[in-house]
């Protein structure tokens, strides 16, 4: 159990490069931290880390370490997986990863049915944007993610989840909110609140408005803003206009806060995907996606 605990406490300073906080998330001292690599060190008669005044960096032997705990780690978490599921219980710990999309207003309500049902899975969930939770699964800092857009990343598998529907929203102020729709010319002079580079939603718009002729360097992009509550906020007291998923904004179309805005010829339709690295296979991702999967069907 010592030994296993010091791999442990390895593979937290391999992922956090920073003895400090890896004491903290591990709720030891930092000297106890420095003493168990200090003791693997030993055990293995190589150096694990570099060190550069504060800052350290892992060593050749370091990541064949660290490439072989977390592979011993995956195996502890199969077999716990998989006794507890034959003894009729399900526990273990799940990593999730959503994007600015689906963490705030795809995933919670799955999740609080999932946690009710499996109250024994410990489960994180990490919001990003799509290309950084695709580089959290590369790095194995999340064990599955829930992701949008058109990119393919070809370490990573993708399996449909859910359809969705980005619209164009205003509040209600705005000038051009009573016509029925605009014309694609119209909405080069229409400033536009949009997503951030790397955000799977912006990559979507991009890829359905090639049709029309129309590139995201003709819009008149006011701001790119990494967050759809501050696009959602925003909007409210400006007369901006924002491509949002409809799962984003239902509450506020509901309450007449926004009106959708028809563009001619042009309808944005994408898929959500499970995300998980090619290759891997886990009984808790792969339990919380069959669960999401019948939960949508609902």
């Amino acid at each position: 159990m010592t030994f296993d605990f010091r791999l442990k406490v390895f593979h937290t300073v391999a992922k956090r490069l920073n003895f400090t906080k890896a004491a903290g998330e591990l709720f030891i001292s930092q000297p106890a931290v420095t003493k168990h690599i200090h003791e693997l060190e030993l055990h293995f008669k190589v150096k694990l880390f570099d060190r550069n005044g504060t800052r350290i960096k892992l060593t050749t032997a370091g990541n064949i370490l660290l490439q072989h705990t977390e592979e011993l780690f995956s195996l502890y978490s199969n077999l716990e997986f998989e006794m507890n599921h034959l003894a009729g219980q399900h526990s273990g710990r799940l990593r999730l990863g959503g994007s600015m999309t689906t963490g705030p207003y795809i995933i919670p309500p799955i999740l609080a049915n999932f946690h009710h049902k499996y109250q024994s899975v410990q489960v994180t969930l990490t919001t990003g944007n799509t290309s950084q939770i695709e580089q959290a699964l590369e790095n194995k800092e999340i064990d599955l993610g829930i992701v949008e857009g058109h990119s393919r990343n070809p370490s990573i598998r993708y399996t449909v989840f859910a359809k969705d529907e980005i619209v164009l929203v205003s509040n209600p102020a705005h000038p051009l909110a009573k016509k029925e729709n605009i014309k694609p010319e119209e909405l080069k002079q229409v400033p536009l609140l949009l997503r951030e580079p790397g955000s799977g939603t912006l990559e979507v718009i991009a890829h359905a408005l090639k049709p029309l002729g129309i590139k995201l360097s003709q819009l008149k992009t006011e701001m790119q803003l990494n967050s759809t509550e501050m696009i959602k906020s925003y909007l409210l007291h400006s007369p901006c206009m924002a491509f949002l998923s409809v799962h984003a904004v239902s509450k506020e179309l509901q309450n007449k806060e926004y009106r959708i805005i028809a563009v001619k010829g042009l309808q944005i339709e994408r898929n959500f995907y499970f995300a998980k690295l090619q290759g891997e296979s886990s009984p808790l991702p792969d339990l919380f996606m069959k669960f999401a999967l019948r939960h949508n069907l609902k």
